[in-house]
């Protein structure tokens, strides 16, 4: 027996996709009788709702239509979604008047925050997972133990199944070290205000900043520093000749549905590769065509002004680096001619992306009862569920970083209502498959003590 209660799901990580999960479960355990609900717990180290906070900008909007919410494509009744979040703070029909699909991102956070806050009772807020322990039985692993650090105290949690969402982890090019001059786009936000708190003793104006990148981050830090420090130099550089497009044309679009996780889970891996070649322009280092339109107007309205305070230095790279403490020191490389050109500026901001945190370094020793495939990457089951060894009987399940397998609605929002239908149905169809199996081998007389 165990010595403490045994959940059928921990989730590790609160952002929108366990968040989805939680929904999921709420609802299923809303109409089942006690034996058939499903016991959850989540462990989030953040101390309350946050998502991409540092990139809540006032006029920044969703790329991604309201009603691929947490809950509306899964269940469109929900009183989780976002409609359902106007309705109660009493904006559905100045929302309706706006004519959009695309509600500003400030918006969308609060709904997050507000449907976090209808299951609040599932979280375990300022929960650092440390480890994820097998518990074996009978030469299995029956039970899996997921220990957190809150504050001084260590807590374990046991549990049959394990759902991993821990989001994405900002990524730098090789030899950048963040610092107070030194900036990855994710936190801009707060490193802005420590900035300028900074600053107000001696009360400097910031002359010029540098922002590295060509995706739709890029682009609206490029846009906020433009309109924030209206004397400061804003220089973006970018390996492209410029800003590219995202395509979010109808038939494009639909490599984000439901369905097409099929396809792409059941394809080839020559046509997978393909598929992510030919649609990469539907979410990375691409922008949103109004924003575009927006720079290239500033662009050239300072040229007819005489007033350059936005420049575009594309077809470059930074070759070097030199943090003094005081501002950054870069070297520009232009990659049509070589020539080097130096450039001091008082932020560099990195808005160079994300990458999938790597799931092994949270799995311990189970990682060795997950063997990776040819390429190294982790093994998944359609249901998002990790192909393990048979003595593994727990489920260890997957909130992104499965593009590999899944398909490019991996990391986003736009598939993140169904896949948590998904894994929900998953996990609780393999625990009344275990349950018909124990009730089965205690009524044979065989087996019958």
């Amino acid at each position: 027996m165990a010595e403490f209660p045994v959940y059928d799901l921990v989730g590790v990580g609160f952002g929108p996709s366990n968040l989805a999960l939680a929904i999921a479960a709420t609802e299923h355990n809303a109409g089942m009788g006690d034996a058939e609900q499903v016991s959850v717990r989540f462990l989030e180290r953040q101390p309350a709702f946050g998502w991409h906070r540092g990139m809540l900008l006032d006029d920044a909007t969703m790329q991604v239509s309201f009603l691929k919410d947490l809950v509306t494509l899964r269940n469109p009744a929900s009183r989780f979604s976002f409609l359902s979040f106007l309705h109660e703070r009493g904006r559905l029909i100045d929302f309706i008047n706006h004519k959009s699909l695309f509600p500003l991102r400030l918006e969308f956070h609060d709904y997050l925050e507000w449907a976090a806050g209808k299951v609040d009772d599932l979280v375990s807020w300022s929960s650092e997972v440390i480890s994820i322990d097998p518990v074996r039985q009978d030469g299995v692993v029956a039970y899996l133990d997921v220990t957190t650090v809150s504050g001084n105290e260590t807590i374990t949690y046991r549990t049959r199944n394990v759902v991993l969402g821990t989001g994405l982890v900002p990524r730098l090019p090789d030899g950048v070290t963040p610092s107070d001059r030194v900036w990855h786009s994710e936190d801009l936000l707060r490193q802005v205000q420590q900035f300028e708190e900074s600053s107000r003793p001696e009360n400097p104006t910031p002359s010029r900043f540098i922002v590295v990148g060509a995706g739709q981050s890029a682009a609206e830090v490029t846009s906020f520093l433009h309109q924030r420090y209206p004397s400061a130099e804003v220089c973006a550089v970018f390996s492209r000749y410029g800003y590219s497009p995202a395509d979010d044309s109808p038939f494009a679009n639909r490599i984000f549905d439901p369905s097409a996780v099929d396809d792409f889970y059941h394809a080839p891996a020559d046509v997978k590769a393909m598929l992510v070649d030919y649609h990469g322009n539907t979410n990375y280092s691409v922008v949103d065509g109004e924003l575009i339109e927006d720079l290239y107007r500033r662009a050239y309205q300072e040229k007819v002004t005489g007033n350059e305070r936005l420049k575009m230095l594309n077809v470059s790279r930074v070759r070097e680096l030199i943090d003094t403490g005081h501002g950054v020191r870069a070297v520009i490389e232009s990659l049509s001619s070589g020539e080097k050109s130096d450039l001091a500026a008082d932020v560099i901001i990195y808005s160079t992306g994300y990458r999938p945190a790597d799931p092994y370094s949270l799995l311990g020793e189970l990682g060795v009862l997950c063997p990776p495939d040819t390429a190294g990457r982790i093994r998944l089951q359609r249901d998002y569920r990790v192909v393990a060894e048979p003595e593994l009987e727990c489920g260890i399940y997957l909130q992104g970083g499965t593009e590999h397998s899944h398909g490019l609605s991996s990391s986003l929002l736009s598939n993140s209502a169904v896949r948590a239908g998904e894994i929900l149905e998953s996990i609780v169809r393999r625990g009344s498959a275990d349950a018909e199996l124990a009730l089965a081998i205690s009524a044979d007389p065989v087996f019958a003590t």
